[in-house]
């Protein structure tokens, strides 16, 4: 046995976020570490490379019990992570990334840059990469980048592997060759912990298997010995703990068209929503739904197909464009996005209004009130006077004031993009309310979430993004976790 952990724990602020977990990793294997978003693989494996100090537990590395794991002894002993988002310096050449921190030096202690090029040559000869070591880093592409950090990893005899989402950003060919390198490097005795949600790649280049869920161990054992559906069951458990709140509504006319439409991150979306309808959109992170999302608002540009919105083609648009055409969009992550720390309640509500109405010289601050006083009871925010910081409330109540923010504007169409994102169970309730009645007064709504309890609870059907496309179209009488995760991790087809 390479790696054994037992029985570890981590709280942060008094919240466990793992409890008693454990994983066994044996020398030469592919072990696929698997769970939804929040199960607690990338928590555990900071805790393995000295990112995070465990609260309980032990873990034994190669024969050895590791007591106090920093980022540098990981190293030391042979273990590396290798980050969805890369650690590279683009600005340096690829040697210099490689080499950084170790550098080769002769007797007079000047670096020996010939020799680490050399160096940096035979390891991708050795893997059957084609990378120059002299070439500037940001010049390479994606794939590239990935097979540079993995490169970098065993150029210092790394003995475990740490791959989180390694193929996000590779084409089919790249994948090919990545499970082709690591299928050699496994002959060689190295060991890999593959975290991913795509179960093609899970059954294609892994030999066991360890599910968390919710911070807890479930299960663990060979790849071969269960099916992609057995192993959904067990990330999302058999029950559901949801209340459907629900409620069939009649629909108008089509609102918003997508015909054929591409852009970064997805393709040939086909999609009509209709006047007083709620569709939900989900995937893993960066399957195309969100992206979808910022594209139709006019954040990124369009690369083919149409956006039609009350029967209006709108061009190549900007996210002014959309505005005029009655598009309003909740973006995710509100501190980024939407809060305006250093202004008022008041101000940060009417702002996309008058964004639109730039041409007006006065802001008329009577009426201004009179609107959010308006919002205010509608929406039930709690708050004492428009005058407050918006810092002032808490994160349900923000979100409440950026949604009257777009209501404000008297959009038809309105985008949500995690809606319910960092707030409680309580004002999560509230939001679904509001959104289900403000698809009867005739809104037509998009909410695009990785929560599939919260699309249970309010869309009239659910289309399922995986790599950039609607794989799957279910009805509300369809949508249960289970299946939304077999087609958003591909397993259906696995």
């Amino acid at each position: 046995m390479l790696l054994e952990m037992k029985n570890i724990d981590k709280a942060f602020n008094g919240v466990p976020v793992l409890k008693k977990v454990q994983l066994q990793v044996e020398k030469g294997e592919v072990h696929a570490l698997l769970g939804e978003n929040g199960a607690g693989k990338s928590t555990l494996m900071n805790v393995l490379t000295g990112v995070y100090t465990k609260d309980g537990g032990t873990v034994e590395f190669d024969g050895k019990t590791l007591e106090h794991i920093t980022i540098r002894g990981s190293e030391e002993l042979g273990i590396a992570f290798v980050h969805q988002e890369l650690n590279l310096f683009n600005d340096m050449t690829v040697w210099e990334n490689i080499f950084l921190g170790k550098e080769i030096v002769g007797p007079l202690g000047r670096c020996n840059k010939k020799e680490m090029i050399r160096m940096a040559g035979e390891l991708f000869s050795r893997l059957d990469v084609r990378i120059d070591p002299t070439e500037k880093v940001e010049n390479l592409k994606t794939s590239e980048k990935q097979l540079l950090e993995i490169s970098k990893a065993l150029f210092f005899q790394a003995k475990l592997l740490i791959l989180d989402e390694p193929t996000t950003a590779l084409n089919n060919d790249e994948i090919d060759h990545l499970f082709q390198i690591i299928r050699n490097l496994k002959k060689e005795g190295t060991s890999f912990i593959f975290i991913s949600h795509k179960m093609p790649e899970i059954f294609a280049i892994s030999d066991r298997y360890t599910v968390f869920r919710n911070g807890e161990y479930i299960a663990s054992g060979k790849i071969a010995d269960i099916t992609a559906e057995e192993v959904t069951r067990l990330m999302v458990g058999s029950t559901s703990s949801f209340r459907d709140i629900y409620e069939a509504r009649d629909t108008g006319e089509v609102v918003l068209s997508l015909k054929n439409y591409s852009g970064p991150g997805f393709e040939d979306i086909n999609l009509d929503v209709h006047r007083g309808q709620i569709v939900g959109l989900t995937g893993l992170q960066g399957a195309g739904s969100s992206e979808l999302m910022q594209c139709i608002f006019g954040i990124t540009h369009a690369t083919g197909g149409t956006v039609t919105v009350n029967g209006e083609i709108i061009p190549y648009h900007s996210t002014h464009r959309a505005m005029r055409a009655g598009v309003a969009m909740l973006a995710s992550n509100r501190k980024e996005n939407s809060v305006i720390p250093d202004m008022s309640l008041l101000e940060n509500m009417y702002l996309a209004e008058h964004t639109l109405s730039a041409s007006k010289f006065h802001i008329h601050q009577g009426r201004e009130k009179e609107k959010f006083e308006k919002y205010r009871q509608t929406l039930n925010i709690k708050a004492q006077d428009s005058s407050d910081s918006i810092l002032s409330l808490s994160g349900g109540n923000q979100q409440k004031v950026f949604l009257a923010r777009w209501l404000n504007t008297n959009a038809d169409v309105l985008l949500l993009d995690n809606p319910t994102q960092g707030i409680d169970v309580g004002a999560k309730a509230e939001i679904y309310k509001l959104i289900l009645q403000l698809a009867k007064e005739g809104k037509t709504i998009l909410i695009n979430t990785l929560e599939i309890p919260e699309i249970q609870k309010i869309a009239d059907y659910c289309a399922v993004f995986y790599e950039g496309k609607i794989v799957k179209t279910l009805q509300h009488r369809e949508i249960n976790e289970q299946t939304v995760m077999l087609y958003s991790t591909n397993a259906a087809n696995a």
